[in-house]
């Protein structure tokens, strides 16, 4: 019993990162296809949503290797699902963050700023969904 309601909560968890990722993309989506009219389509959103969603299910709360010695590498190396997971979740919600202040202030960067939002945004979310497939294919 006790068992699967762990991981019926697990799996509320990551369907919960699923849905904060998606309405991030989301964001990001609104902000970047208000100031680039050809980015404003419904499928543009629907994949910066779905993006986000499996970005964030993926890429958040993966499972770390221990720490010490592993398979015969020094313990000082640095666990690259670990590192691509922390940097692609920070630089996602950094973007949306910022994207969310943009469209509730009603500001209109630059361009440059804009387009620097959205290669963040694909590149955070890219950078979570390569450590949630690190992990899972871990031996």
């Amino acid at each position: 019993m006790r068992a699967r309601v762990r991981k019926f909560a697990h799996i509320l968890e990551r369907l919960g990162l699923a849905m904060a990722g998606a309405a991030s993309g989301l964001f990001v989506a609104v902000h970047v296809g208000s100031s680039v009219s050809v980015l404003t389509s419904q499928a543009f959103l629907l994949i910066m949503m779905l993006c986000g969603a499996i970005g964030f299910y993926l890429g958040i709360d993966t499972p770390q290797l221990a720490f010490g010695a592993r398979n015969g590498k020094s313990p000082r190396e640095i666990d690259a699902a670990e590192f691509l997971s922390a940097v692609g979740t920070f630089l996602a919600t950094l973007v949306a963050f910022f994207s969310v202040g943009v469209i509730v202030l009603h500001g209109e960067p630059h361009i440059a700023w804009t387009a620097t939002v959205m290669v963040g945004w694909v590149l955070g979310v890219a950078m979570q969904i390569v450590a949630g497939t690190i992990t899972r294919t871990r031996a």
